[in-house]
C-alpha cells in the first residue's frame, strides 16, 4: 500500500495577512506526517505527529494559539483513533497541556476509557508525567484581542467564529492502516466547559480500516447534529468516492442544520479528499511524493516532496 496523509488547517475565513503563515503550517504537518510513513511508520504516529506541528503552531486554533474562553483562558479537545481496531483516544476541556493530541493518545493506549475530561484529564496528565504549559504561554496577542473585542456590548461573537483553525490528520500506512486526529481550542468566548464536537467520536473524526477515516473542521454543534465523520465513512461504505462522500455529506449538514465546515478524507485503498463549504479552509496532502495544498475552493498547487523540503528548510 503507498501511504498517503492529509491534513486541513480548519475551514472558515482565512484572513489574508494569515493565508501565507497558514498554508506554510499545513504543508509543514503534511511533509512530516508523511516522513514518518515513508520510513515505513503507523498512520497513527503520522497524524498525531502533523497534528502536534499545527498544535505547535500559533496560526492555528489548537495548542498555542487556541481562542478564549468566556473567562479568558484556554480549553482544547482534541481526538486520535485506530482505524485497525477502533481504538480511540480524546481529552476535553484541558488546559495548561502544549499538546492535547499526545495526551489523547495516552488515554487510548494507558487507559481502558476513551475521553477524559477537565480535571481528570489534567491528573492524568500529571500521572503521565506530560509538563504543565503555564496557560499564558498558549495564549497570542491574537486571541486575547478577539476575546476582548467579543467581550464589547455589541460585538457579535459569531461574526468572530468563521476564521476559526481546528486542526486535523488522516493518514494510510503501508500496511494499509488507517487513522484520524483532530484538536482545537473550540469556540471563542465560549462557555466554560463547553465541548465541541472534536472529542467526540464519530463527529470529530473517525477511522475504520473497513472504509477509510475523516477528520471535521467547522460549527461544531452542526456537526455534532449530523455526526459528520461517521457520516461520510457511512456514504464511502455505500460506495461513494471519498470526494462525493464528503460533498453529500456536507450538503446535507448545510441544508438541514444550516451548518458549515470542511472535512479531509482518505479511503482505505489511499483515495482521498478535501471538501469544505465555507470560504476557505487550508489543506495539504502527500501521496505518491508529490505535495498538493490549498485554501481556497478550486485551488491547487502542486510540487515534489523534495522541492518542497528545500522550500520549508530555507523558510518558504
Amino acid at each position: 500500500m503507498k501511504p498517503v496523509i492529509v491534513v486541513h488547517g480548519g475551514a472558515g475565513r482565512i484572513f489574508k495577512e494569515r493565508e501565507e503563515g497558514s498554508r506554510a503550517g499545513v504543508v509543514r504537518a503534511a511533509l512530516r506526517g508523511y516522513g514518518i510513513l515513508k520510513q515505513g511508520g503507523s498512520a497513527l504516529d503520522a497524524v498525531e505527529e502533523a497534528v502536534r506541528s499545527m498544535e505547535d503552531d500559533p496560526h492555528f486554533n489548537a495548542g498555542c494559539g487556541s481562542v478564549l474562553n468566556e473567562k479568558g483562558e484556554v480549553e482544547m479537545d482534541a481526538i486520535i483513533m485506530d482505524g485497525k481496531t477502533l481504538d480511540s483516544g480524546a481529552v476535553s476541556a484541558v488546559k495548561c497541556i502544549a499538546n492535547p493530541i499526545k495526551l489523547a493518545r495516552l488515554v487510548m493506549e494507558k487507559t481502558k476509557h476513551m475521553l477524559l475530561t477537565d480535571r481528570g484529564a489534567h491528573l492524568f496528565a500529571q500521572a503521565m508525567g506530560i509538563p504543565e504549559t503555564p496557560g499564558e504561554k498558549l495564549i497570542t496577542e491574537r486571541s486575547r484581542e478577539r476575546w476582548k473585542k467579543n467581550l464589547e456590548p455589541d460585538s457579535n461573537p459569531e461574526e468572530f467564529q468563521k476564521d476559526l483553525g481546528t486542526v486535523g490528520a488522516v493518514a494510510i500506512d503501508s500496511e494499509g492502516n488507517v487513522a484520524c486526529a483532530t484538536s482545537t481550542g473550540g469556540l471563542s468566548n465560549k462557555l466554560i466547559g463547553r465541548v465541541g464536537d472534536t472529542a467526540c467520536i464519530g463527529s470529530g473524526g473517525y477511522a475504520d480500516n473497513h472504509s477509510g477515516a475523516t477528520s471535521t473542521t467547522g460549527h461544531g454543534e452542526s456537526i455534532m447534529k449530523v455526526v459528520l465523520a461517521r457520516l461520510i465513512l457511512y456514504h464511502m461504505e455505500q460506495g461513494l468516492s471519498p470526494e462525493m462522500a464528503a460533498d453529500t455529506a456536507l450538503d446535507y449538514m448545510k441544508t438541514r442544520v444550516g451548518g458549515l465546515g470542511g472535512v479531509i478524507v482518505v479511503n482505505n485503498s489511499g483515495e482521498w479528499a478535501a471538501r469544505f463549504s465555507t470560504k476557505q479552509m487550508s489543506w495539504a496532502t502527500v501521496k505518491d511524493d508529490q505535495l498538493h495544498y490549498g485554501i481556497y475552493a478550486g485551488e491547487r498547487h502542486t510540487k515534489s516532496v523534495d522541492e518542497a523540503l528545500t522550500f520549508e528548510s530555507e523558510g518558504f
